[in-house]
């Protein structure tokens, strides 16, 4: 598996994509950075590049990387059906689970390429704000942007750095899910589709009681402003974290067992 994971790596990023996903990404907080109505939108001021991240990943997460997920991880299965290469490669004597656990992988990286390029964007766009201590918060911690006092810019970066990584893993369910639904469909369009319809139907589970809806995905998808989620309708931080593993590896396992089974 560890010969394959490079491969089916290199495969991802040469989506078209792929790459137009971490283009976005890269270039979409420069836009926000020098949009003239951002401050009215938010309702505060942006007085800090270190309120550029929690922008970004207000607007991207909610909206565009998760489609970006569903598509590019529907690809590496649908891709393949496509050109036709998938089935010769399962006549080889490779493992299938060896094979699907590399496809796996790749899919669980792109997220976190996603939030990285995002974060790397959001700093960029920032430096005209500066990143020094300012007054208020960043937006991913206490007090959100209104803060709780002076804040220093190491205490920024680490509510930042903490955000970022929580982001990360609430999105790997969702790369999971999007290779379950290519292994079913054989088909990048109709697994995109469903992946998206998946996560859109769960969000209009909030109607249902507040137990059901504290271990819906969908409720953790803005993992990352933790301070800022109303406590009836999530876990602890610990339990989340637990939840979103389990649902990756969930979706991983029923990946592994539709695609060993899978007539291709």
């Amino acid at each position: 598996m560890l010969t394959l994971l490079p491969l089916e790596f290199r495969k991802l990023l040469g989506f078209r994509s792929a790459r137009l996903g971490l283009l976005v990404s890269l270039l979409l907080p420069i836009v926000w950075a020098v949009a003239p109505r951002l401050s009215a939108v938010m309702g505060v001021p942006m007085t800090s590049g270190w309120h550029l991240p929690a922008v970004s990943y207000g607007i991207a997460i909610q909206t565009l990387i998760p489609l970006f997920i569903a598509v590019t991880v529907a690809e590496l299965i649908g891709s393949e059906v496509t050109q036709g290469t998938l089935a010769p490669l399962l006549l080889r004597p490779v493992d299938r689970v060896k094979i699907i656990l590399a496809k796996l992988g790749a899919a669980l990286t792109y997220p976190v390429l996603l939030i990285l390029a995002t974060l790397i964007g959001s700093l960029i766009a920032g430096i005209p704000f500066g990143y020094g201590n300012f007054t208020g918060g960043t937006g991913l911690g206490p007090g959100m942007f209104q803060g709780v006092g002076d804040l220093s810019s190491g205490a920024a970066f680490a509510q930042v750095l903490r955000a970022t990584l929580l982001a990360m893993a609430m999105l790997l369910p969702v790369a999971a899910l999007a290779l379950l639904f290519g292994v079913l469909y054989l088909n990048t369009a109709a697994a995109a589709l469903a992946t998206v319809a998946f996560l859109s139907i769960m969000r209009l589970l909030v109607v249902f009681p507040e137990s059901i809806q504290k271990v819906l995905l969908t409720n953790y998808l803005n993992l990352y402003t933790w301070y800022g989620q109303d406590p009836a309708t999530r876990m602890g931080l610990g339990a989340s974290l637990i939840l979103l593993l389990i649902y990756t590896m969930g979706f991983a396992a029923m990946t592994v067992y539709a695609f060993d089974r899978r007539d291709v």
